[in-house]
């Protein structure tokens, strides 16, 4: 398994971090589903819930990094969210489903749990984003799902 470590500064939009959009590009291209896109507009457990099993090949997974952040980007959209703390875990359940055997899952975090090999997913990559002083670093984790 590769580990690289890269210095960028935070950014709400993950993706636009130089290093990050280099890594989605050479793993994902453009083509790949994000359940929670910038600006957010929708549930994205609901989302994922719509999606067919075994009928995505890309994914990325950038969901809000804490309890508190996933409240305020669920409340600036005008949505009530669960508290619940299963909630990460049943995002994490509906994307094992959906991943079709040999695709691709880019998780963004910061931990390197990914999806996990529990559900049937192994690491091939592992990205660590520092973005210096107080900020914590972002941890990308490239996952394929296994058969």
């Amino acid at each position: 398994m590769k580990i690289e470590r890269i210095w960028a500064m935070p950014n709400h939009r993950t993706f636009q971090i130089k290093p990050i959009k280099e890594l989605l590009v050479r793993e994902l291209g453009d083509n790949f589903i994000d359940p929670f896109p910038f600006p957010f507009k929708k549930d994205a457990l609901q989302y994922l819930k719509s999606i067919p099993t075994d009928s995505v090949e890309k994914l990325a997974f950038d969901p809000p990094y804490s309890p508190r952040q996933l409240k305020e980007m669920y409340s600036s959209a005008g949505m009530s969210y669960d508290t619940k703390c299963s909630y990460w875990s049943e995002l994490k359940n509906e994307i094992a489903r959906i991943i079709k055997v040999g695709g691709k899952v880019i998780s963004f975090g910061w931990n390197s749990m990914g999806i996990g090999d529990k559900r049937g997913f192994k690491k091939t990559e592992i990205l660590i984003v520092p973005h210096g002083g107080n900020h914590n670093d972002t941890i990308c984790t490239v996952e394929i799902k296994l058969p």
